[in-house]
């Protein structure tokens, strides 16, 4: 297995360049800052860090925020200044989610994974399961993920190669697990995303599955690696799979006053 310290490093330079771990295409602001698309705007350091403390620092995190639009900032666990969370917390913004970056190579991951009775995995590119995805996600996370069947849509309506979106579905139509992969022409990297799965379907290897898909995918596309955000219950079972943690995201919302 690759050294950590090496993943990491040719991660910085692949996700840091044109575009972020979603595919979306991003464009430097003439400064330390990375913006990207999406709801609102979403920013990231440049490698290997803002290059500003204190008060400058402080200056720099106003003057994104002082059109008033939202903001999505996100910080790794290795950016600099170590400061930055704790300054983006004094000028007003929130702390929403914290994934653990890990990495694993493709071709170590492709086994096949049985399946529940019952549960089928289907690939889809009907815009009506980009609903049903979303609100199977609204349910698993407790929030208002709307937002996510359009993201789904615009996929595969523009990119349906570049991002094959699976279904695992019980005997009855219930959909229990949703992921996709994002394969993109400037990595080494497959990104898989979303998996999140209905509690009362976990445990039974699904999850583990759609890893497998995927890896078959990436590997058909010739990509080495695989990488994922994950969130606190992911993190394990892609750790017993062989996964490498080489650092964190945390995702800080600034939202402007009502």
């Amino acid at each position: 297995m690759t050294a950590p310290d090496t993943l990491l490093d040719l991660y910085d330079r692949q996700f840091r360049r044109s575009s972020d771990a979603h595919g979306r295409l991003l464009e430097h602001d003439g400064g330390p800052l990375v913006r990207g698309g999406g709801a609102g705007n979403i920013l990231t350091g440049r490698r290997p860090g803002l290059g500003v403390t204190g008060a400058e620092l402080d200056e720099l995190i106003r003057r994104q925020v002082a059109d008033g639009t939202a903001v999505h900032w996100r910080v790794h666990g290795h950016d600099r200044p170590a400061e930055l969370g704790e300054r983006l917390l004094a000028a007003g913004f929130t702390a929403k989610r914290r994934g653990t970056v890990l990495v694993g190579e493709t071709a170590a991951l492709t086994g096949e994974v049985p399946l529940p009775a019952g549960v089928t995995i289907r690939r889809t590119t009907d815009p009506s399961d980009a609903d049903r995805i979303a609100e199977q996600h609204t349910e698993v996370w407790g929030e208002d993920l709307s937002r996510l069947a359009r993201v789904l849509k615009d996929r595969m309506a523009n990119r349906p190669d570049s991002t094959p979106i699976l279904l695992a579905e019980a005997a009855d139509g219930t959909l229990v697990c949703s992921a996709w992969t994002v394969l993109r022409e400037d990595s080494d990297f497959a990104g898989l995303v979303g998996g999140s799965t209905l509690r009362a379907w976990r445990g039974r290897g699904i999850y583990r599955a759609l890893v497998a898909h995927r890896a078959r995918i990436a590997e058909r596309h010739g990509y080495r690696y695989l990488h994922v955000e994950a969130s606190d219950d992911s993190a394990p079972i892609l750790r017993r799979l062989g996964f490498q943690a080489i650092t964190t995201v945390t995702l800080y919302d600034w939202t402007p006053p009502a």
